[in-house]
């Protein structure tokens, strides 16, 4: 992996020669070269040959011969897709890069993900690549990161700030937190590509995540957090085109800025303590979404005039009234 440093700072044996044509260039004129010859091969056979009847043996030679252009074609094919990929890579990490080192008056750029990915790897850092303490201080943070941003968007679009929580403690969204986790892991390997990799992959993923969660809650709670029935392009209500275009800009914003601001303030844990941490927060997400398990539920019999069977589900009353509960799910329908 290449460390980028000034100009100044780099030793002469680590810099980069300047290069008018690549050898993968050269090579890729050489093939069209070779292209053009089977063209002409081609040309050749189909006047001198096709017109005659062949025999047998030059039958199946000729089908041979047919056989290697289309596996030949197959391999050109898979090349072209490689080497489109290896072009977008090299072009965004360097973009990237350039990004990173721009002085901006308010808000510092966003270190670049190549960047990130060398300083993990240097350090033996216990969070590297998407390790399951990365991927779980991500479902964390983007818990609530989340919750911050629709509550920004419900203020700009509605005038007026609502709880968009999913536990019943702290202003924490497990769907949210998961979704991060998800795209991270989905499109962690395109981190270092151009965006519309992370729009095209955001999009799709994030929708059928948010199709499934709402089926799954309806169908273990019997209610529905949200509904798109009322907005054009959805499906059953679930999901629709513009919250999925959304997800796509989330998604973009979250792999080739949120996170690698977050993967810098992570860094600076120390091994032994980040480890810690997460397990910790782990305890803490797992008793947080159990006990919300338990007081939607409660709060879905009381809805449906159950009372309570014993001493547990009274003080689950007390503790989780209706009242507390609308105020952190405020979209909250129960069927």
């Amino acid at each position: 992996m290449i460390e980028y440093k000034t100009k100044d700072e780099q030793p002469e044996a680590e810099k980069v020669p300047p290069l008018d044509i690549t050898e993968f260039e050269s090579k890729s004129i050489e093939l069209l070269d070779a292209v053009s010859g089977v063209k002409n091969e081609l040309d050749e056979v189909c006047t001198e040959v096709f017109p005659t009847e062949l025999t047998e043996e030059e039958g199946e030679e000729l089908q041979k011969r047919i056989d290697s252009y289309k596996r030949g074609t197959a391999n050109l094919r898979k090349a072209y897709i490689q080497s489109l990929n290896v072009s977008d890579e090299y072009s965004t990490r360097w973009h990237d890069l350039k990004r990173s080192k721009r002085k901006r008056r308010f808000i510092p750029a966003a270190p670049a993900n190549s960047t990130i990915d060398l300083s993990e790897e240097r350090s033996g850092y216990f969070a590297k690549g998407k390790n399951i303490y990365k991927l779980l201080l991500i479902c964390y943070a983007g818990s609530f990161v989340g919750v911050v941003i629709e509550l920004i968007w419900c203020l700009l679009t509605r005038g007026y700030l609502e709880s968009r929580a999913g536990l019943v403690y702290g202003p924490f969204n497990l769907l949210y937190g998961v979704g991060a986790m998800a795209i991270t892991a989905f499109l962690y390997r395109f981190r270092n590509h151009s965006k519309w990799y992370a729009f095209i992959g955001s999009m799709l993923f994030a929708s059928v995540l948010e199709y499934f969660c709402s089926w799954g809650m309806e169908f273990v709670l019997g209610s529905r957090a949200w509904d798109y029935s009322m907005v054009p392009f959805n499906i059953n209500g679930r999901i629709c085109l513009l919250y999925s275009v959304m997800w796509g800009f989330l998604g973009v914003l979250w792999i080739k800025d949120l996170y690698p601001r977050i993967s810098a303030l992570m860094l600076r844990i120390p091994n032994k303590a980040g480890k810690i941490i997460t397990w910790v927060l782990t305890v803490f997400f797992v008793f947080n979404f159990v006990v919300s398990m338990i007081a939607l539920y409660r709060w879905s019999q009381r809805v449906n005039g159950i009372e309570a069977s014993n001493a547990f589900w009274e003080w689950i009353d007390v503790r989780f009234p209706n009242e507390r509960m609308e105020g952190v799910y405020a979209n909250m329908e129960f069927e």
